[in-house]
């Protein structure tokens, strides 16, 4: 998805049309991965999760090869469609089996270490399209998600499902004050990262005017900050004396921090620098968030993990469409808002992220 970002100007060349338009392959991604992500978590109360994991990736394998392979941008929008359906199970049960086989003091460890890994794979995805034509992007991660789903078929343990029905307790678990407020802030947190996050891109090629390498290589920097702060943010997490929220209003800080210098014109060196903060500062408010995600009550444990995806994701996907009205108007225009609605999230965090679970 990252990596879809940084290749919006190119593809936008290679078909000929705007740039804002072909910004529809993020949306077009995240929206679907937001609404299936509420199917895949319940699920895996009667299914293995071998099982619903070894299909996904099966189905990821098929979208990203006939992404690279699209003849025109239609083709193109409806494989990633496809891609988000499928992608947005390894996300929800990823934090259901962390919770289910780690003790408490270890989660933030254990959530960290993943989705450091899940960084580093978009850091290898982003570097690549800074050096690669841009169909290549979506062959070699086909060729990874086949890669994996035979290791996850032939090596992947099996996970007894609870011998139960399948159903939805979203209304039930939202009913909960402290957790609909939870999910009301990681809903927040979500549209204002990616209605930036998903346009620097462009904005490094329009107001810039740096080249595919370069805006590629300063994307890069953003999932190096990422990879080092869900590690770190994971491990402070734990850590007696700092805890989650301590590490969630750091990172608040540190994007807020970012979005008042983009205001700004700044050196080619003081954006990679730029960019690493803005990495480390989303890291460790997601990693500090997820970890109180997987301390919530068992009976929540399913509906969360599914809630934690599709909120993250559909509000990202809005967050880049209000994100992309803006831009068009003028990119400080919009971090201007975005960081005053960023500044308001902060005073007003302790009515909605209360305590720790």
């Amino acid at each position: 998805m990252i990596a879809c970002s940084a290749l919006i100007p190119s593809i936008a060349a290679a078909f000929g049309v705007n740039e804002f338009f072909v910004g529809k392959i993020v949306w077009l991604y995240m929206l679907p991965y937001g609404l299936m992500a509420l199917f895949y978590a319940p699920l895996s109360r009667s299914l293995d999760c071998k099982k619903i994991l070894s299909f996904s990736l099966a189905v990821l394998c098929l979208a990203n090869l006939f992404s690279g392979l699209a003849s025109n941008l239609y083709l193109l929008f409806a494989a990633r469609v496809l891609a988000g359906m499928s992608g947005a199970a390894i996300v929800p049960l990823s934090l259901i089996l962390i919770a289910k086989t780690s003790l408490p003091q270890e989660r933030g460890k254990r959530v960290g270490w993943f989705f450091s890994i899940t960084f580093v794979a978009t850091l290898l995805g982003l570097f690549l399209s800074g050096l690669l034509f841009w169909r290549w992007i979506f062959l070699i991660p086909a060729i990874g998600a086949a890669l994996v789903c035979a290791s996850v078929c032939f090596y992947f343990p099996n996970f007894l499902p609870v011998e139960e029905k399948v159903k939805f307790n979203y209304f039930q678990v939202l009913s909960e004050k402290k957790v609909f407020r939870l999910f009301v802030y990681i809903f927040l947190m979500s549209f204002l990262y990616h209605g930036v996050r998903q346009w620097l891109g462009v904005y490094f090629s329009k107001v810039y005017g740096f080249e595919q390498f370069w805006v590629s290589m300063l994307l890069t920097t953003v999932t190096l900050g990422g990879i080092f702060g869900e590690s770190l943010g994971g491990i402070l997490s734990d850590r007696a004396g700092i805890g989650r929220i301590r590490v969630v209003n750091a990172g608040m800080a540190l994007m807020l921090f970012v979005l008042l210098i983009l205001l700004f014109k700044n050196a080619l060196f003081a954006l990679f620098t730029v960019m690493f903060i803005w990495g480390l500062g989303w890291t460790f408010n997601h990693s500090g968030i997820s970890t109180i995600l997987t301390d919530l009550p068992h009976r929540h444990l399913y509906e969360s993990a599914g809630l934690n995806s599709s909120v993250r994701f559909l509000s990202g996907g809005l967050g880049m469409v209000v994100g992309g009205i803006l831009v068009r108007r003028s990119f400080n225009l919009e971090f201007a808002i975005f960081a005053f609605c960023l500044f308001l999230l902060i005073i007003f965090r302790k009515k909605l992220v209360i305590k720790e679970a």
